[in-house]
């Protein structure tokens, strides 16, 4: 089903996006997610085997108080909308990953480094139940594979083995196949809910290990949806 854009749920507009995008900006420091990463955040935890509440996510997002009141309640807003849009856009196929923009000699190129660092991010706070189904059921695996192949490629995921790098052809393919893997993971979750022993490893690792290193990316100040 392709719904017509005029028929889609409430997400936020063009000015809506620009303006949460300008404080992520003003407000980042290095290796901490803009826009397209929030966005591939909140992908992640919508398609998850279980919920996790702002109070989890808000610090992977905000890191540092808001100068007043009206200003906080305004981010936190288009923040909640984003969140609540992505699976109001996946029931009605109009689902669309917010995209980076890379400088190359070329010009200016998309780039899902930032998503997939931010989807990366997401399946990390609940780290233990999705490796435990990952290593205990490939079907999983598969539904992610192009997601995982964007995110070897960008450097943002390790490989055991070493792979090419897509070509531009195989990249946007992977791309385009974004939304339905979101979909179909959606699904999977729904159909095989996490049991009573994943949930026993559904934590956090320990926040006193070594953290982990951001992979260097570059990326120009636009973002693409």
């Amino acid at each position: 089903m392709n719904t017509p854009k005029t028929e889609w749920p409430s997400s936020l507009d063009d000015n809506e996006l620009d303006e949460l995008d300008q404080y992520l900006r003003a407000h980042v420091g290095e290796g901490e997610l803009l826009l397209d990463g929030v966005h591939g955040l909140l992908s992640a935890l919508t398609v998850g085997p279980i919920q996790v509440l702002p109070e989890e996510w808000l610090p992977e997002v905000l890191h540092e108080p808001f100068a007043d009141e009206q200003e906080g309640n305004r981010v936190l807003a288009l923040l909640a909308k984003l969140n609540d849009s992505i699976s109001a856009e996946l029931d009605v196929d109009a689902y669309e990953p917010i995209l980076g923009e890379v400088e190359t000699e070329a010009g200016p190129v998309l780039s899902a480094a930032g998503w997939c660092e931010g989807f990366s991010r997401g399946i990390d706070l609940r780290a233990g139940l999705w490796e435990t189904r990952l290593a205990d059921d490939p079907e999983l695996m598969e539904l992610l594979g192009p997601v995982m192949a964007l995110a070897v490629d960008e450097g943002i995921l390790n490989a055991d083995t070493e792979f090419e790098k897509l070509s531009d052809d195989e990249y946007d393919e992977c791309l385009s196949q974004v939304p339905g893997v979101l979909s179909a993971v959606n699904q999977y979750w729904h159909e095989h809910p996490a049991t009573e022993a994943e949930l026993e490893a559904a934590v956090r690792p320990d926040e006193s290990e070594e953290p982990q290193v951001t992979p260097p990316r570059q990326r120009s100040g636009h973002w693409v949806h």
